[in-house]
Parts: structure tokens; sequence; C-alpha cells
């Protein structure tokens, strides 16, 4: 039986054209301080929190970085069933008070609560989580 088609590897005779790339929404990088919203204040406040009366441990996550877009300060985490208030503390001792939202997979934590506990946005710390 035969071989059909050429004999040797033909180059290409066709180009694909030329495609330009760019940075979906903004040309220029956003510094954490632009992209946090919440005031000093806000902050102070909730570092300041007295821990809540009847509050128990939900455990202890590893928390990322959550969405930069997402303002607030809060704690994203399986360990929660539903949106509540409650707090974290790190291994440090620093306490947080902050907003308790579902999830799933890795605990994500904002961007605010970052900056208010001092953590290096780069850091995977691990946080107990407080709730009620």
């Amino acid at each position: 039986m035969g071989v059909t088609g050429p004999a040797e590897a033909q180059p290409a005779t066709e180009f694909a054209p030329v495609v330009s790339t760019s940075v979906l929404g903004t040309t220029r990088a956003a510094s954490a301080e632009a992209l946090d919203k919440t005031t000093a204040e806000e902050k102070a406040a909730a570092l300041s929190a007295p821990a809540p009366g009847g509050e128990r441990e939900l455990g202890r996550v590893v928390v990322a970085l959550g969405p930069p877009a997402e303002q607030g300060i809060w704690l994203s985490s399986p360990l929660v069933k539903e949106k509540a208030q409650g707090r974290i503390v790190t291994a440090a001792g620093k306490s947080l008070a902050v907003e308790l939202r579902p999830g799933t997979g890795g605990a994500l934590l904002s961007l605010a609560a970052f900056q208010a506990l001092g953590l290096s946005l780069t850091d995977l710390p691990q946080v107990t989580v407080f709730g009620p």
C-alpha cells in the first residue's frame, strides 16, 4: 500500500495573524491601598470590638487573600454555615471582628482584614474562628 501525500515535510504556507493582548480592566496595577475602601475607623472598630458573650470556637483555618474587589471585613470558610458576625484570632493573639460567610474549599480573608491585622498579603496565616 502506498503512502499518500508528500514524502517530505513541507514548510507552512500560512501564518497566524498577529494578536495583541492587553490586561483586562486597567492598564496599570492597582495597589492594595487603592483597592481597599474600608476606612481606618472601621478597621480600628473591628480590632477593638470586645468578644461577644455566647460565642464558641468554630475551628482553625489557614486563610488566603480573598478577592480584593469584595469590600468589607469578612472571612469565608467551610466552618461557617450561614452569614453571621464573629471574630478571628491570629497566632500572634490579634483579634478582629469579621462578617462570617459560608464558603467551600479553602478559607478566604478580605483585603481589609489582612491589612487591619498587619498581615502580609502573600502570607497564609492560621486563624481561630469564633462565631455564634
